[in-house]
């Protein structure tokens, strides 16, 4: 019973991430990792490692229906992806060089500063 019960819950952190990165544009990363941390019981480094992981796909999805409906141009796409994929290449080597608080700590201060944004937008 305990692995179905683990099945769903990750079922549910799975649909919950999918849902606010298809509404949002992104974004699913910052609810897989408290997710992962809270409500599958994952490490601070492994949640952040998946939740990455869990979001490429995620991403390319509703990257796939904002394009299909005209809400992305090339000349954005292709020098932001290059960025992100270089960003991503370092932020995923970088994750080995830091404690799991500093990481809990960056996590923390990247989403109070987008809650302020979004709010003084």
């Amino acid at each position: 019973m305990q692995t179905k019960n683990n099945f769903f819950k990750r079922l549910l952190a799975g649909l919950l991430t999918g849902l606010v990165n298809g509404l949002f544009g992104g974004g699913g990363g910052m609810v897989a990792v408290p997710l992962l941390k809270n409500m599958l019981g994952y490490g601070d480094k492994q949640s952040h490692a998946t939740a990455i992981f869990v979001i490429a796909p995620v991403c390319a999805a509703s990257a796939i229906v904002y394009i299909a409906n005209g809400y992305a141009s090339a000349d954005v796409i292709i020098p932001a992806a290059i960025g992100s994929v270089a960003g991503g290449l370092l932020g995923a080597y970088s994750l080995d060089f830091f404690p799991k608080t500093v990481i809990n700590y960056i996590f923390i201060a990247v989403m109070f500063a987008a809650g302020i944004r979004m709010i003084t937008a």
